[in-house]
């Protein structure tokens, strides 16, 4: 490990910092500035092209180009200069300003277009349309692909594990089989719908000014639409423009952006439990390296240590984005600062949800079910046919069906010879009789082959079940 990881106060950027790559130039200070700096161009470019602004002529194609480049080929020298900027403003804000008048030079043409960069804007007119632009990208362009990943692979294990029968645990106790395969299709179905909620979140953005009057803009041009320009702006940096602030955004969407991602997580941290069960059952084995070492003393434990690291990371993501959820909205009167350190750890709570996505995906991929194994807890389960066969002698109106079963099962051992006997003396058709004898517990599994099958995760049909015409 490079020795500058091994003094990571964070382990996203220290022994996690490998599978987090896919964030740094998002979310990380960098990003913010690059961000920042896109938006200060590109409201500077909007601006020029608008007649209205006399004072600021159209651009030359020489100034677009600069322009351009400034955003396009943002560097992380052109970061640290925007720091070094901010050392002697002590804002932020105000130093990606000072840095764009560097860049522009101080030509002709600078001269004019300088007094206009940051015209009529707040800093939180750029950092709420910065932070936006952030969080767009990272859900798109890296949790997203994640997330789809991972719902093929569930979708593989689905139907590679359909038709293997499985005892079902209700309460912690025996009940009606299911097969490997439909459980699994199960959490393809809850995933595929929390993350279509996640990819439908509204992401807002709001410049309109100190208190969201468009107060010095109306000063400066008393007779331009402002409204209108503004909407169009933050509409061409492809957000849902919000005309109703106060000095901030008031982070609605934010919050319902880290509640629809807590909904995910809480889903895979699920799936995360229940596989770690299973392989304690030993419904699973774990396809392991020559090399790896399970326990530091027990030379032959296999621990299922991928799904552990992605449990307590999602629980590290869930209670941060909790707290974004619940703190991000609230602001006292026009605006405090105090959301502004928080915004500035979505990269820690994401960072720890690619770091859960990961080790669930490496977890899964180990996976090799052991069906001797599961055969072995299904066939001495023939208890659960204690259902099937009471809910027949319903149907040929049997008398107390269920307490007969209730007093035959419960509490005690129930053997195939039991039943069988118990069987022979219902009245009810014969072949009737004949069905259930031929019953047990591994055939015993409804639907739930053909639903694994089935299952489907396209984000325009979530989780529509597709008969199979095998």
């Amino acid at each position: 490990m490079e020795r500058t990881k091994l003094r990571a106060l964070s382990p996203a950027d220290g022994r996690y910092a490998s599978k987090v790559g896919g964030l740094r130039d998002i979310l990380s200070e960098y990003g913010l500035i690059r961000y920042r700096v896109l938006v200060e161009i590109r409201w500077l470019q909007w601006m020029a092209d608008e007649p209205a602004i006399a004072e600021l002529p159209p651009l030359s194609s020489v100034m677009k180009d600069v322009l351009n480049n400034i955003v396009d080929g943002f560097t992380a020298d052109d970061a640290e200069r925007v720091k070094t900027i901010e050392a002697t403003t002590n804002h932020d804000v105000k130093a990606v300003e000072y840095f764009i008048r560097e860049k522009i030079g101080t030509g002709s043409e600078s001269a004019s277009l300088s007094e206009f960069i940051h015209f009529g804007c707040t800093s939180e007119d750029i950092n709420n349309l910065a932070y936006a632009l952030m969080l767009r990208a990272a859900r798109d362009d890296v949790l997203q692909p994640q997330m789809r990943e991972l719902a093929a692979k569930m979708r593989s294990l689905s139907a590679e594990h359909a038709a293997i029968p499985m005892l079902s645990r209700t309460h912690g106790q025996t009940a009606s089989p299911t097969t490997v395969g439909k459980e699994f299709a199960n959490v393809v179905q809850r995933l595929a719908r929390a993350r279509k909620q996640f990819a439908g979140v509204e992401i807002l953005g709001k410049f309109n000014g100190a208190v969201g009057n468009f107060n010095a803009h109306i000063a400066a041009y008393p007779d331009i639409d402002w409204l209108t320009l503004s909407s169009a702006f933050v509409k061409s940096l492809g957000l849902e423009p919000n005309p109703y602030t106060t000095q901030i955004e008031p982070h609605d969407w934010t919050a319902e952006y880290s509640h629809a991602l807590i909904r995910y997580n809480t889903i895979l941290l699920d799936l995360c439990r229940d596989t770690w069960g299973y392989i304690s059952l030993g419904f699973f084995k774990q396809r392991v390296a020559a090399n790896e070492v399970g326990s530091s003393t027990m030379p032959h434990k296999v621990n299922p240590i991928d799904f552990e690291n992605a449990e307590g990371n999602l629980g590290l993501a869930n209670a941060m984005l909790d707290h974004f959820a619940l703190k991000l909205p609230v602001s006292r009167w026009q605006r405090d600062l105090t959301d502004s350190t928080v915004q500035r750890n979505f990269g820690v709570a994401i960072s720890y949800i690619m770091i859960a996505l990961s080790s669930t995906l490496k977890g899964l991929n180990k996976l090799q079910a052991d069906p001797a194994a599961i055969a072995r807890d299904i066939d001495n389960a023939w208890e659960v046919l204690a259902e099937p066969i009471q809910t027949v002698m319903r149907r040929y109106s049997v008398p107390e069906p269920y307490e007969k079963l209730k007093a035959l099962t419960r509490g005690q051992a129930v053997t195939k010879d039991l039943l069988h006997q118990f069987i022979k003396t219902l009245e009810i058709p014969e072949d009737e009789k004949n069905r259930l004898l031929q019953m047990t517990p591994s055939n015993y599994i409804g639907l739930a082959e053909s639903l694994a099958k089935g299952i489907r995760d396209d984000m325009s049909d979530t989780g529509q079940f597709m008969r199979q015409n095998d």
